[in-house]
Formats: C-alpha cells, structure tokens, sequence
C-alpha cells in the first residue's frame, strides 16, 4: 500500500522543528557521497584480487583489521567513513605516523580476532581484511559469510590467492599498495588524494635507491618472522621482497610464488644470507628472536650470524601498508652502514 501523501505545511512544520533543533539531516559522509553521486562518479567498479566489484556510493561504516590495513585508510584521510578497527595491541608505536590522528578519531573496537559478531555489533557496511589477516576458512570468517549477512568486503590486495592452493600474491607487493590505494580512492571519491599518496611514496622510494651502496655488491637478505623448526619468512608477494630488493639487498627467498610462508632451515644455510631482517612483534620480541637466531646452531656459520649483521623493521614496516616507502629508505641506510 503506498503512502498517503502529507499535507505541505506538516512536512514544513517537520522541516522547521528539524531545523531548529540544529539537526544535520546529511552527516558529512552522506554529504560527501552525494556530492560525488551528483558529479556522476558513482557507480564505480573496481578489480580486487580478480573480481569485479562495483560501488553505488561510498562505504560508511567500514571496519578494519591489523594495522597496516587501517592505517591505509588513515592516509587516504578516511576516518569519517570508519566504524573502527580490530587489532592487537603489539604492532609497535602508532603515535609517530603522519596520520597518528586517526587513532585518535577512531573506535578501537577491538584487540582479539575479528569476527562475524563484532562487525555485526559495528552495524558495518564494508569490511576491509584480507587472507590471513582476519579472512580465515577455519574461523568461519569470510567475504562469502560476510555478504550472506549484508556485509561487503574489499580484500588486502597482498593477501590475494593465486590460484596454487592456498598461496598469497599477484603482484609486486608495492604494486600491491598502489592499487589498493587506486582503487580505494575510487570506491570513497578520493582520487586525487590516492595519487598525491602514490607520487609520494614513488619519490620516497627512488630515493633511497639512489642512496643504496652503488657499485658494490648488493648484500644476500634473509627476513626472519618467527618460528623454531621452521623459519616463518617471506617470498616473492610480501612486502619485504621489495623492501628489501629496493634498499640494495638480494633477497634470498625471491623464488618463493608466496607471500608470507615458511621453509627449511637447510634453505637458509645454503642460501648463506649476509644480513638478517627481523620482524619485530607479537609476544616474541626482537630481541628474543636475535638471541634465538645467534644460539641455533645450525645457523653458527651463516655469515650474518658470524658478523653479526641483523637489522630490526616492525610488522608494520613490512606488511602491506603505507609505511613500506619509508622502510625502505630506513634498511637502505642500514645496509649502507654494514657495507661501510
């Protein structure tokens, strides 16, 4: 049955009481998406680990999983659009970035693992996550699961399967970055500020491989995550690969179709690396890990075990995440200083 119509002067009425309350009928999100409805740019369609995925307005209400992923959102300045974010508190200082403020705008919804509830509890319209950093079969979390309940979600484009079980990575990881930032700034109307990120970052990055050791040889890399019997480290797809490869170092698992995966201690020994990076989080520490890495035997003649060469980056330098520029230029003058 439609609805009757309303005579004109309650719907003014209405409009009067509303307005004199102060009321903001439109929050700025709305405002926002309006305004870019009315310049045509909505529908948008985007490509997200192979997938079409096409947006009518901006997302308003997103939530975030681990720190780089939501720290993506805070560079875009995409806080207004958040409904919070999920990550444990152990992912290094969050107060010296340039985009600090937004833990401060935004909900800390919580430091457990991201679930169904919890973003249902958020009244979430999109979740931003990605396979292995919060999508999990075994946990019954998914995009699938996630869209049967309402609930859109848009993938960590590092954490993409490619098609060989369950193995990460499409792309060079800091292609990875810049098309998450690309296709976010379509999804939420901010392209501009998506580009002005992405010229920066390039910049940043071409000049600390202008400062790498030239005319040396560039120094075999091993990055150390966790793990006693088999070493967590990380392959062709994750962050690091490129971190590393663009300070100046040869990464020594670049043949791994992987993102983050283990292998074999033997791999490590034969593979001889010069220079050890450690990923500093979680209950072990760095300086547990380096005791544990100098104390292994099998590793006594590694020569960045015999020289003592291991360089400390924090999970958020490494994972996907607006922070990999400066990463790079941070390990292209560590290396610098051990070849000096």
């Amino acid at each position: 049955m439609p609805n009757p119509v309303r005579p004109a002067a309650l719907v003014l009425a209405a409009a009067l009481v509303l307005t004199g309350c102060g009321a903001d009928v439109a929050s700025q999100g709305d405002r926002k998406s309006a305004s870019g409805a009315a310049r045509g740019h909505y529908p948008v369609t985007v490509e997200n680990c192979g997938e079409k995925k096409t947006y009518d307005k901006a997302p308003q209400r997103v939530v975030t999983n681990d720190v780089g992923i939501t720290e993506i959102m805070f560079a875009l300045e995409l806080e207004d659009h958040m409904a919070g974010y999920v990550m444990p508190d152990d992912k290094g200082d969050l107060t010296s970035v340039p985009w600090k403020g937004g833990y401060q705008k935004t909900k800390w919804l919580s430091k457990e693992t991201i679930n169904k509830e919890l973003v249902l509890d958020a009244r979430a319209d999109l979740v931003f996550a990605g396979w292995n950093y919060g999508f999990n079969e075994g946990e019954g979390f998914t995009p699938a699961e996630l869209q049967r309940v309402g609930i859109d979600s848009y993938l960590l484009s590092e954490s993409c399967r490619n098609g060989q079980g369950k193995a990460r990575g499409v792309m060079a990881p800091l292609d990875a970055l810049y098309t998450d930032l690309r296709n976010l700034g379509r999804i939420f109307d901010v392209e501009d500020r998506a580009e002005t990120l992405i010229t920066s970052f390039r910049k940043e990055v071409a000049a600390a491989q202008a400062k790498a050791a030239a005319g040396t040889d560039r120094p075999r890399v091993f990055l150390y995550d966790d793990g006693k019997d088999k070493p967590l480290t990380s392959g062709a797809y994750a962050g690091p690969h490129d971190i590393i490869t663009k300070a100046g170092g040869d990464h020594i698992m670049k043949d791994l179709k992987d993102s983050w995966t283990t292998v074999g201690w033997e791999t490590v020994v034969d593979r001889d690396p010069e220079v050890i990076v450690i990923n500093n989080y979680g209950d072990t520490g760095a300086d547990q890990k380096r005791k544990f890495l100098k104390s292994y035997k099998p590793l006594a003649n590694v020569s960045a075990i015999k020289n003592d060469r291991i360089v400390v980056l924090d999970y958020v330098d490494l994972v996907e995440s607006p922070r990999n520029p400066a990463a790079i230029s941070s390990l292209a003058a560590e290396l610098r200083k051990l070849a000096s």
